[in-house]
C-alpha cells in the first residue's frame, strides 16, 4: 500500500467503491501504487504486521501459489523461501511500478505478473493456494474477484485473504471531518458482504473473522504516511488543503492521543476459503 512522507495535498473525501465500469479507477490506482513502489517496503510496518497474522495460517505444503496484490514482493519472496524450489510462486499486481520493484529486490525465482484481480491471466485449476494481504478492498467487483480466485484454485485449494472492514481508520475520519466537508475514505465492505460473495463464487468452506489492529504514530504526518494506499486518498480527487485545514486536523487528532502516540485502527477481515 502506498505511503508518503508528508501530509497529502488532497483532503480525504467520502467515496463509495468505484463502479465496475469506471475505466479510470484502475489506472489511477495502478499509477498511485507505482509511484509509491520505491518507498513502500520502508513505510509499510502496519501492513507487514497484518500480513504476519495471515501467514500464520499457511498450509504445510504447496506446489503452486499466487500472491494476489503482491506489491514490492516481500510476501511472494517469503512464500518461495517457505515452500522451496519445487513450488511455483506467482506475484501479481495491477501496478507495473510495484512489479519493477519486486524484480529489483527479489529477482526471478518468483514469476511476476501484471494483471487485474477480477480477470486473472491464469489457467483454471492451476493453483493450490492464493494469498492476498490488503489488496481486494481496491477492487470494484468483489464477487468477480472471488469468482476468479475460485476459478484458478484446484479442488482442495485454499485462499487466505486479508482485507478491511467498516470502522477502519475511524480516527483519521474524525480528524479530517469538517461541517461542510465530511471526511471520507474508501468505503469498506463488511464481513457479511464478503461471506455472501465467497459463497456465490462457489467456495465449499467460508471462514471470515474480524478483529481490530491498532498502531500508534508520533504525529499527523506519520499517520498520513502510514495509511496512504489503504483507502485514504486515491478514491477521488479532492480540494487542495490549506495550512488551516492541516492545523485543524492535527488539533482534532491530538484529542485522541494515547501514551504510545496517535492511534490508527484497522478493522481487519481475514478470509479462509476452501474449494
Amino acid at each position: 500500500m502506498m505511503a508518503l512522507p508528508t501530509p497529502p495535498p488532497d483532503a480525504p473525501r467520502r467515496a463509495a467503491p468505484p463502479s465496475a465500469d469506471d475505466a479510470g479507477w484502475r489506472g489511477r490506482v495502478a499509477r498511485a501504487f507505482s509511484r509509491a513502489a520505491p518507498h513502500y517496503a520502508d513505510r509499510a510496518s502496519a501492513q507487514r504486521a497484518m500480513a504476519a497474522t495471515l501467514l500464520e495460517r499457511l498450509p504445510a505444503r504447496a506446489e503452486a501459489v499466487l500472491d494476489l496484490g503482491c506489491g514490492p514482493g516481500e510476501t511472494a519472496a517469503g512464500l518461495k523461501e517457505r515452500y522451496g524450489t519445487a513450488c511455483r510462486v506467482i506475484g501479481l499486481d495491477l501496478a507495473p511500478g510495484m512489479l519493477d520493484e519486486a524484480r529489483r529486490r527479489h529477482g526471478e525465482p518468483v514469476r511476476w505478473l501484471c494483471g487485474d484481480a477480477a480477470a486473472l491471466p491464469l489457467s483454471e485449476a492451476s493453483l493450490d493456494l492464493v494469498v492476498s494481504n490488503l489488496a481486494i478492498q481496491w477492487c470494484p467487483d468483489l464477487e468477480a474477484v472471488l469468482t476468479e480466485v475460485r476459478r484458478v484454485l484446484r479442488p482442495g485449494g485454499r485462499a487466505l485473504i486479508n482485507t478491511l472492514a467498516p470502522g477502519t481508520l475511524a480516527e483519521v475520519s474524525h480528524a479530517w471531518s469538517h461541517p461542510e466537508r465530511p471526511a471520507g475514505l474508501l468505503a469498506f465492505r463488511d464481513a457479511g458482504e464478503h461471506r455472501r460473495a465467497a459463497w456465490a463464487a462457489g467456495f465449499r468452506r467460508v471462514d471470515c473473522r474480524e478483529h481490530a489492529a491498532r498502531f500508534h504514530y508520533p504525529d499527523l504526518a506519520a499517520v498520513m504516511a502510514s495509511i496512504k494506499g489503504v483507502g485514504a486518498q486515491v478514491a477521488r480527487p479532492g480540494a487542495r488543503l490549506t495550512r488551516a485545514d492541516l492545523a485543524r486536523a492535527a488539533r482534532r487528532f491530538e484529542t485522541l492521543r494515547k501514551p504510545d502516540g496517535l492511534p490508527v485502527t484497522y478493522r481487519l477481515l481475514t478470509l479462509e476459503l476452501s474449494t
